[in-house]
């Protein structure tokens, strides 16, 4: 019996809560519509103006990207090319990766998905290999590590899987989750709920180096097999 008025006490409080919500919303739509009615013809002529400016401008800066190699993952061949494509942009992935390296692939399959979402962030891949003076300089020394650079200055790295929930298996939306925290993309989820999959412990302590250069030309994979 006790349980039985338990479940109708919640059950009451459940639809307090639902008609509540419902109530605020149809409260704000009532005032936008309320706004819209008091326009006159000039007002509603200028707010339409206005998101046709908007939506012209947002095209003309996706065309931008677009000529800049936004929207596409791709490689590019030498340290020289670095420099070019992150002058170019605001914000850049970097992967540098090995052909040997297992998780450099897990990270190729990730970073294609998100350059096609993330149209206004430049996604590169360099071998680490052919860029010995540009991985001494950022002081790259275990693969895959994401570079993540804006306004042209490298300030935060994705060093192995170790942010990312130290598994072969995190996610995409994990990955986005990681270079939302850098800022480096456009986030629209809640930062501070990572989407991790597994419950295991994570390191979660990101991993942001200097620019000083070090000696040694050896690279440590994050994977105990390449």
């Amino acid at each position: 019996m006790a349980a039985d008025t338990s479940v109708d006490i919640l059950q009451k409080v459940l639809e307090n809560e639902i008609l509540q919500t419902t109530k605020v919303v149809e409260e704000h739509l009532d005032a936008e519509m309320q706004k819209l009615d008091q326009m006159d013809e000039d007002e509603l002529e200028r707010l339409k103006q206005r998101r046709l400016e908007a939506l012209k401008k947002a095209q003309q800066q996706k065309q931008e990207w677009l000529s800049k190699g936004h929207g596409e993952y791709r490689e590019i061949p030498s340290e020289r090319d670095f420099f070019q494509e992150v002058k170019e942009s605001k914000n850049v992935v970097c992967h540098f990766y090995r052909d040997t390296t297992f998780r450099c692939q897990i990270m190729d399959r990730h970073l294609t998905v998100l350059a096609k979402k993330h149209i206004e962030t430049k996604f590169l891949k360099l071998n680490a290999e052919k860029s010995p003076f540009l991985c001494e300089r950022l002081r790259i020394k275990v693969l895959p590590t994401l570079a993540l650079v804006k306004d042209g200055k490298t300030q935060d790295y994705v060093v192995g899987f170790t942010d990312l929930g130290n598994t072969d298996d995190f996610t995409t939306e994990t990955l986005e989750w990681r270079l939302g925290c850098a800022d480096v993309i456009n986030y629209s989820g809640n930062l501070m709920d990572p989407p991790f999959q597994s419950q295991k412990k994570f390191g979660t302590s990101f991993t942001k180096l200097d620019k000083k250069t070090i000696r040694g030309k050896k690279y440590d994979s994050d994977s105990d097999d390449d």
